[in-house]
């Protein structure tokens, strides 16, 4: 039990990560200018993504057997 939830933790932080960034690139990339971003929006969509990674984690990871 204890080593299905250290993998499960593992692989959903990696997961919630890699949407972060992936949510933070798109966010960023809608600007035109570097100055003209909103960090503040990139930052809280960024938040929102990694917590509804993590919690669409809970549904199951193929990665964990």
């Amino acid at each position: 039990m204890n080593r299905n939830w250290k993998s499960w933790s593992k692989a959903a932080a990696v997961r919630a990560v890699k949407t972060i960034a992936q949510t933070a690139v798109a966010t960023i990339g809608t600007s035109a200018v570097i100055d003209d971003v909103n960090w503040l929006v990139v930052c809280s969509a960024a938040a929102v993504s990694g917590v509804l990674s993590v919690l669409t984690s809970i549904a199951g990871l193929p990665e964990i057997k």
